[in-house]
Protein backbone atom coordinates (compact mmCIF):
# COMPACT_ATOMS: atom_id res chain seq x y z
CA UNK A 1 0.00 0.00 0.00
CA UNK A 2 1.01 3.42 -1.32
CA UNK A 3 2.00 5.85 1.73
CA UNK A 4 -0.03 8.93 1.67
CA UNK A 5 -1.03 11.00 4.62
CA UNK A 6 -4.64 9.46 4.70
CA UNK A 7 -2.94 6.14 4.62
CA UNK A 8 -0.46 6.86 7.75
CA UNK A 9 -3.52 8.31 9.51
CA UNK A 10 -5.78 5.19 9.24
CA UNK A 11 -2.74 3.07 10.07
CA UNK A 12 -2.36 4.99 13.36
CA UNK A 13 -5.82 4.43 14.29
CA UNK A 14 -5.75 1.01 13.66
CA UNK A 15 -2.77 0.28 15.47
CA UNK A 16 -3.82 2.33 18.50
CA UNK A 17 -5.84 0.78 21.12
CA UNK A 18 -9.67 1.25 22.03
CA UNK A 19 -9.46 5.12 23.72
CA UNK A 20 -13.57 4.66 25.31
CA UNK A 21 -12.46 2.43 28.00
CA UNK A 22 -15.45 0.05 27.74
CA UNK A 23 -16.33 -3.22 26.33
CA UNK A 24 -19.75 -5.05 26.17
CA UNK A 25 -19.24 -8.36 28.29
CA UNK A 26 -22.70 -10.16 26.83
CA UNK A 27 -22.83 -14.23 26.08
CA UNK A 28 -23.74 -14.04 22.08
CA UNK A 29 -24.81 -16.42 19.76
CA UNK A 30 -22.82 -15.88 16.36
CA UNK A 31 -22.40 -17.61 13.24
CA UNK A 32 -18.85 -18.94 11.50
CA UNK A 33 -17.11 -16.51 10.02
CA UNK A 34 -17.36 -16.02 6.26
CA UNK A 35 -19.65 -14.89 3.41
CA UNK A 36 -21.73 -17.96 1.38
CA UNK A 37 -25.35 -18.49 -0.33
CA UNK A 38 -25.19 -20.57 3.61
CA UNK A 39 -24.71 -17.92 5.44
CA UNK A 40 -27.50 -15.44 3.75
CA UNK A 41 -30.14 -18.31 4.03
CA UNK A 42 -29.16 -19.29 7.56
CA UNK A 43 -29.49 -15.21 8.62
CA UNK A 44 -32.85 -15.15 7.22
CA UNK A 45 -34.09 -18.73 8.73
CA UNK A 46 -32.95 -17.21 12.00
CA UNK A 47 -34.76 -13.92 11.03
CA UNK A 48 -37.94 -16.38 10.68
CA UNK A 49 -38.41 -13.92 7.05
CA UNK A 50 -40.79 -15.11 4.53
CA UNK A 51 -39.91 -16.64 1.41
CA UNK A 52 -40.24 -13.24 -0.63
CA UNK A 53 -37.18 -11.78 2.25
CA UNK A 54 -34.66 -14.41 1.60
CA UNK A 55 -35.00 -14.49 -2.46
CA UNK A 56 -34.34 -10.59 -2.28
CA UNK A 57 -31.55 -11.63 0.03
CA UNK A 58 -30.59 -14.34 -2.38
CA UNK A 59 -30.84 -12.08 -5.54
CA UNK A 60 -28.41 -9.34 -3.72
CA UNK A 61 -26.15 -11.77 -2.33
CA UNK A 62 -25.52 -13.16 -6.26
CA UNK A 63 -25.48 -9.78 -7.15
CA UNK A 64 -22.04 -9.24 -4.98
CA UNK A 65 -20.50 -12.21 -6.30
CA UNK A 66 -20.00 -10.51 -9.79
CA UNK A 67 -19.26 -6.81 -8.46
CA UNK A 68 -15.84 -5.63 -7.54
CA UNK A 69 -15.40 -3.81 -4.51
CA UNK A 70 -14.30 -0.38 -5.32
CA UNK A 71 -10.74 1.33 -5.99
CA UNK A 72 -11.25 4.93 -4.00
CA UNK A 73 -9.46 7.61 -5.19
CA UNK A 74 -7.13 8.41 -2.71
CA UNK A 75 -8.36 6.48 0.05
CA UNK A 76 -6.07 3.81 0.64
CA UNK A 77 -7.01 0.98 3.28
CA UNK A 78 -5.84 -2.76 3.83
CA UNK A 79 -7.62 -5.68 2.01
CA UNK A 80 -11.09 -6.93 3.45
CA UNK A 81 -10.95 -10.56 3.92
CA UNK A 82 -15.34 -10.84 3.85
CA UNK A 83 -14.65 -14.46 4.58
CA UNK A 84 -13.41 -12.82 8.74
CA UNK A 85 -16.14 -11.83 8.93
CA UNK A 86 -19.16 -12.83 11.31
CA UNK A 87 -21.71 -11.71 9.65
CA UNK A 88 -24.16 -12.69 12.50
CA UNK A 89 -23.93 -12.10 16.38
CA UNK A 90 -26.67 -11.52 18.96
CA UNK A 91 -26.72 -11.84 22.68
CA UNK A 92 -27.91 -14.93 23.23
CA UNK A 93 -31.81 -15.18 25.44
CA UNK A 94 -35.15 -14.58 23.83
CA UNK A 95 -35.73 -11.37 22.33
CA UNK A 96 -36.56 -8.75 25.06
CA UNK A 97 -40.53 -7.49 24.66
CA UNK A 98 -39.76 -4.27 25.88
CA UNK A 99 -37.06 -2.15 27.16
CA UNK A 100 -37.84 -3.66 30.71
CA UNK A 101 -36.23 -6.67 29.49
CA UNK A 102 -33.13 -5.75 27.74
CA UNK A 103 -29.83 -6.90 29.70
CA UNK A 104 -28.46 -4.14 31.76
CA UNK A 105 -25.03 -4.43 30.49
CA UNK A 106 -26.79 -3.49 26.80
CA UNK A 107 -28.58 -0.21 28.82
CA UNK A 108 -25.24 0.37 30.19
CA UNK A 109 -23.02 0.49 27.06
CA UNK A 110 -25.81 2.72 25.00
CA UNK A 111 -25.80 5.09 28.16
CA UNK A 112 -22.10 5.29 28.28
CA UNK A 113 -22.67 6.13 24.21
CA UNK A 114 -24.76 8.86 25.28
CA UNK A 115 -27.93 6.81 24.16
CA UNK A 116 -30.59 6.45 26.78
CA UNK A 117 -33.05 4.08 26.13
CA UNK A 118 -35.37 4.77 28.74
CA UNK A 119 -38.22 7.42 27.16
CA UNK A 120 -38.09 9.54 30.32
CA UNK A 121 -34.30 10.70 29.70
CA UNK A 122 -34.51 9.90 26.06
CA UNK A 123 -32.57 12.55 23.97
CA UNK A 124 -35.22 15.10 24.89
CA UNK A 125 -37.87 13.11 22.94
CA UNK A 126 -36.14 11.80 20.19
CA UNK A 127 -36.93 8.30 19.00
CA UNK A 128 -33.87 5.94 18.77
CA UNK A 129 -34.06 2.14 18.13
CA UNK A 130 -30.85 0.43 19.53
CA UNK A 131 -29.20 -2.00 17.43
CA UNK A 132 -26.48 -4.47 19.33
CA UNK A 133 -24.65 -6.65 17.06
CA UNK A 134 -27.18 -7.75 14.93
CA UNK A 135 -30.42 -7.03 16.78
CA UNK A 136 -33.02 -4.50 17.97
CA UNK A 137 -32.73 -4.40 21.77
CA UNK A 138 -35.42 -1.45 22.32
CA UNK A 139 -37.41 0.81 20.11
CA UNK A 140 -38.20 4.25 22.01
CA UNK A 141 -41.63 6.64 21.43
CA UNK A 142 -42.99 3.69 19.13
CA UNK A 143 -46.32 4.06 20.57
CA UNK A 144 -46.37 8.32 20.74
CA UNK A 145 -45.37 8.08 17.39
CA UNK A 146 -47.89 5.76 16.62
CA UNK A 147 -50.66 7.86 17.82
CA UNK A 148 -49.18 10.70 15.40
CA UNK A 149 -49.93 8.25 12.52
CA UNK A 150 -46.05 7.37 12.01
CA UNK A 151 -44.73 3.53 12.16
CA UNK A 152 -41.64 3.09 13.74
CA UNK A 153 -39.94 0.00 14.71
CA UNK A 154 -36.85 -2.38 14.37
CA UNK A 155 -36.78 -3.36 10.86
CA UNK A 156 -37.58 -7.33 11.97
CA UNK A 157 -40.70 -5.72 13.29
CA UNK A 158 -42.04 -4.10 10.32
CA UNK A 159 -40.90 -7.46 8.11
CA UNK A 160 -43.73 -9.21 10.87
CA UNK A 161 -46.16 -6.34 11.58
CA UNK A 162 -45.61 -4.59 7.57
CA UNK A 163 -44.59 -6.93 5.46
CA UNK A 164 -46.39 -5.10 2.25
CA UNK A 165 -44.81 -1.62 3.09
CA UNK A 166 -41.28 -3.76 3.75
CA UNK A 167 -41.74 -5.19 0.48
CA UNK A 168 -43.19 -2.20 -1.75
CA UNK A 169 -40.20 0.13 -0.43
CA UNK A 170 -36.89 -2.14 0.85
CA UNK A 171 -34.20 -1.32 -1.69
CA UNK A 172 -36.07 1.58 -3.19
CA UNK A 173 -33.43 4.18 -2.70
CA UNK A 174 -30.49 2.49 -2.77
CA UNK A 175 -31.00 -0.71 -4.59
CA UNK A 176 -28.57 -3.41 -4.25
CA UNK A 177 -27.27 -3.08 -7.78
CA UNK A 178 -26.42 0.50 -7.04
CA UNK A 179 -23.15 -0.75 -5.64
CA UNK A 180 -20.69 -3.12 -4.49
CA UNK A 181 -21.46 -2.20 -0.51
CA UNK A 182 -25.22 -2.13 -1.02
CA UNK A 183 -25.39 -5.57 -2.65
CA UNK A 184 -23.43 -7.24 0.22
CA UNK A 185 -25.54 -4.95 2.65
CA UNK A 186 -28.68 -5.89 1.43
CA UNK A 187 -27.49 -9.87 1.10
CA UNK A 188 -26.80 -9.97 5.08
CA UNK A 189 -28.01 -6.56 7.08
CA UNK A 190 -29.40 -7.96 10.15
CA UNK A 191 -31.61 -5.05 11.63
CA UNK A 192 -32.03 -1.83 11.44
CA UNK A 193 -34.78 0.96 12.05
CA UNK A 194 -38.35 1.01 10.03
CA UNK A 195 -39.75 4.48 9.71
CA UNK A 196 -43.07 5.12 7.89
Amino acid sequence: MEKTPDNAFVESVVRKGYEHGFVTNVESDAFPQGISEDVVRAISARKAEPEWLLDWRLKAFRTWQKMAEPAWAKVGYPTIDYDAIYYYAAPKGPAPKSLDEVDPELLATFEKLGVPLHERAALAGVAVDAVFDSVSVGTTFKDRLAEAGVIFCSFSEAVREHPDLVRKYLGTVVPPRDNFFAALNSAVFTDGSFCF
